[in-house]
């Protein structure tokens, strides 16, 4: 029989070593949760959100959207989708439309079109209506499902160099952080602007040499809002063909990384923003929001590539975002 001493004993040293365990190796670790999605694996991931824009050649029936196949990879890599939402007249977006204070007065002449095309959009859309001038964004509507109150908060641009802003990106940039209030879903900005930074001189003020540009991608990559811009000159961009050239190579790189359109009509002001108001419409009506697990969980840039194996179907996308 063993003596009671001898039981303390014993008592006492396995004590000492279980919490000399405890001490070098640390409690159970908990284990990173995993979301499962259609023929994953069981690695962890985390859902990612982007838009992309269906088109399809016109001879044939256009087929629906559950039926298109495809197919998405980041870093060169297979990713499971988990949703796509998406695409047609009743399918509600959160929008903003946002106009520079200083691009030429004739873009006055476009508010009518533009509240109409806000009254237009599908019920249930949310709409915000800013504008870009000195200071900061100033915000005319927040966002609303009442679109008729967002289409009368448009109006004519002031169209004087004095309230011009320092330059069109760090306020879309502002613009983007109102989006994070707002749910998942179809995204997109309308920016009526010249698309111009010379906020650094003259020299930088190229497509690849705008740091607040590269800013806006980033921001817009990371919240999955497509942005569509009108280009609209200013008294500065307009009378400088390189100025204008750069203005324009500007927009479209804005617009064509976050995965939306620009719009030209050559370097002066548009005729009318009709044309451009007909395609965009037909554009957001076949916009998603594709929702995948993305299994590359470290920080950086990570880049994307969708496409689709149902003929005559083509995608436009963001090209990647920033963790």
């Amino acid at each position: 029989m063993t003596s009671p001493n001898r039981m303390n004993w014993l008592r006492v040293v396995s004590t000492f070593f279980l919490g000399l365990l405890i001490a070098v190796h640390g409690t159970p670790a908990q284990q990173p949760q995993t979301i499962a999605g259609p023929n994953t694996s069981s690695n962890p991931g985390r859902p990612v959100t982007v838009p992309l824009t269906i088109t399809v050649k016109e001879s044939g029936p256009e087929p629906e959207l559950q039926n298109i196949d495809l197919v998405i990879s980041e870093d060169g890599e297979p990713q499971s989708i988990l949703s796509i939402r998406g695409t047609g007249t009743n399918s509600p977006m959160t929008i903003a439309v946002l106009i520079q204070e200083d691009v030429v007065s004739s873009v006055a002449n476009e508010i009518k079109s533009l509240a109409e095309f806000v009254r237009g959009l599908p019920k249930g859309s949310r709409v915000m209506v800013g504008y870009l001038r000195t200071g900061s964004l100033q915000v005319k509507q927040k966002f609303t499902t009442d679109l008729d109150k967002s289409a009368k908060a448009l109006r004519p641009p002031v169209g004087l160099s004095s309230v011009a802003p320092y330059n069109p990106y760090v306020e879309v940039i502002e613009a983007l952080k109102r989006f994070d209030s707002q749910p998942l879903g179809r995204r997109a900005i309308l920016l009526v602007s010249d698309g111009l930074d010379t906020s650094r001189g003259v020299d930088s003020s190229g497509p690849t040499q705008s740091i607040d540009l590269q800013r806006a991608v980033t921001e817009s990559q990371r919240r999955g809002v497509a942005i569509y811009g009108f280009y609209a000159p200013t008294v500065a961009s307009q009378a400088n063909i390189l100025l204008a050239s750069n203005a324009q190579s500007s927009l479209l790189r804005l617009a064509t990384e976050t995965g939306g359109h620009a719009y030209f009509q050559g370097t002066g002001a548009p005729v009318s923003f009709d044309p451009f108001l007909r395609e965009l419409d037909s554009s957001l009506d076949r916009q998603a929001a594709l929702t995948y697990l993305s299994t590359h969980l470290n920080k950086g840039f990570h880049r994307i590539a969708i496409s689709s194996a149902t003929p005559g179907v083509r995608v436009a996308y963001p090209t990647g975002y920033v963790r």
